[in-house]
């Protein structure tokens, strides 16, 4: 089977339609309201982000769980912001079985993927295709931050 591309249009519009289900940048995985017991995520909710938990990388790193779980509709996400230092290491190359957005809020990366490398800075959308090797890396002299959607495949509600 051959897959249309996606626009960067047909992006924005989704991006957009998950935003109005959960709040995609300011949501958090443990609420007042959290998941049904089946990991549902049902009610619309709009969470600080420094309530949300910070992961120390091994590279200097900083990553918030931000979302998990299945929308009412049956798509399985899981949302995080992730934050990568000027001139550190950034994670090995790595292989994924879901589809992802990454949504640029600050700094450049660098997309690497398929024998590629392409920049992108602040607005800028990164979408990750099933089954692709990939990495991202800061090529900025500050920090780069950006919130990364998870769809499908062997997303974990």
């Amino acid at each position: 089977m051959v897959m249309k591309p996606i626009t960067r249009r047909e992006m924005c519009v989704g991006l957009s339609a998950v935003a109005a289900m959960g709040g995609v940048v300011k949501v958090k995985a443990q609420t007042s309201v959290p998941p049904d017991a089946a990991g549902v995520l049902s009610h619309s909710r709009v969470y600080p982000v420094d309530q949300m938990p910070v992961r120390k990388m091994a590279n200097g790193g900083e990553s918030r769980d931000v979302l998990r779980g299945t929308l009412t509709t049956g798509e399985v996400i899981a949302i995080h912001e992730s934050q990568q230092p000027a001139g550190m290491t950034p994670n090995t190359p790595h292989t994924i079985q879901h589809t992802e957005l990454m949504v640029v809020v600050e700094g450049t990366l660098a997309f690497e993927h398929d024998g590629k490398l392409e920049k992108v800075g602040p607005g800028g959308i990164i979408f990750v295709a099933s089954g692709t090797l990939h990495t991202v890396r800061n090529i900025g002299d500050g920090p780069a931050k950006y919130c990364v959607v998870q769809m499908g495949g062997d997303t974990k509600a």
